[in-house]
């Protein structure tokens, strides 16, 4: 698979390694190659989907869309859409989030966008295409499905909680077109250098108020991935007790990586003979929630959403882990 920001790993690398000289390896190093690298593809990311949504927006009557979704009994296929969409966009947490902004401005109901946003890390290429060479197709099977089902759960229940009202309306509000740029003086529509100003101009307008988060976030990720030792998390992961779940979700929680980058130290710990239970919601509480995903998110949805998204999903990575502890 082609990986479309393999340029910004080798930019980030020639300026660690290169420019800085700092070595390759070291905790340092390490985490500032990782800030580098993150920064680029988060920061191209924000820009591009919200440079997509305003397109979007313009051409398509999303409205109609939301009262489709928001009117017509869908029996829960709504939900499942959109976890299937979470599938097959699979982000990092942090990276999920402008795609996630985007629904949000469009107006889609907030439990689909919620499940979305639950299901784009936690089902990812980790848990489809190298689970079933280290776990096998049982326990691949069995992760990538509850997965949907507590991603289309946690979306709904957000749902049921009405906490639209804790959106950043300030974040949600396009830009009006003016007449001029609906048609000229002569009825003709637009042309499209004059549309690719006002798309820019509407996608540049959230870019602009969370990026300053987005460097935040990536920053303290970096501290954490480069500075924290593997031995104090294998430490913590190894015990056998009923509460080794929620506390290999509570360190997890804080750190940031995308899947792949964390299934080798799952690997190297399942090869030590450590319960799968706990590695698993261990890895689930890192890619499905972070604290940079939290800084970022911090700056779109008020405290009481944001603590309501936290909850939700920190008990869906508590789930997983009790229920592979049960079965493995």
């Amino acid at each position: 698979m082609i990986d479309i920001f393999l340029p910004a790993q080798w930019f980030a690398d020639w300026t660690t390694y290169d420019l800085l000289g700092i070595g390759n390896g070291t905790y340092l190093g390490d985490a500032v190659n990782f800030f580098i690298y993150d920064l680029i593809k988060i920061g191209f990311m924000l820009v591009a989907i919200n440079y997509l949504m305003a397109v979007i927006r313009y051409y398509f009557p999303m409205e109609k869309v939301r009262d489709i979704l928001a009117k017509r009994r869908w029996f829960g296929l709504d939900y499942l859409f959109a976890a299937i969409l979470g599938v097959i966009t699979p982000f990092c947490s942090c990276s999920s989030i402008p795609l996630f902004i985007g629904f949000m401005r469009v107006r889609i109901p907030i439990g689909v966008t919620f499940a979305f946003l639950i299901s784009s890390p936690l089902i990812n290429e980790a848990s489809l295409y190298l689970f079933p060479a280290i776990f096998g197709l049982k326990v691949t099977l069995i992760y990538n499905v509850l997965g949907i089902i507590l991603a289309m759960a946690g979306g709904f229940l957000i749902q049921k909680m009405n906490l639209e009202k804790y959106i950043d309306q300030s974040l949600l509000t396009p830009p009006k077109m003016n007449d001029s740029l609906q048609k000229d003086s002569n009825g003709k529509k637009p042309g499209l250098k004059k549309l690719a100003k006002f798309w820019w101009a509407d996608g540049w307008i959230i870019t602009k108020q969370v990026f300053p988060y987005v460097v935040l976030g990536v920053g303290l990720g970096a501290l954490i991935h480069g500075f924290v030792p593997a031995s104090l998390v294998e430490e913590y992961l190894s015990a056998r007790t009923w509460w080794s779940v929620p506390l290999a979700v509570l360190v997890g929680a804080p750190f940031y990586a995308n899947s792949i980058g964390v299934v080798p130290i799952i690997e190297a710990l399942a090869l030590k003979g450590m319960p799968i239970g706990n590695l698993l919601a261990f890895m689930t509480a890192i890619v499905a929630v972070s604290l940079p995903e939290i800084m970022i998110l911090n700056k779109v949805l008020k405290w009481r959403l944001l603590a309501a998204f936290l909850a939700v999903t920190l008990f869906a990575a508590i789930i997983i882990g009790y229920v592979f502890n049960a079965i493995g």
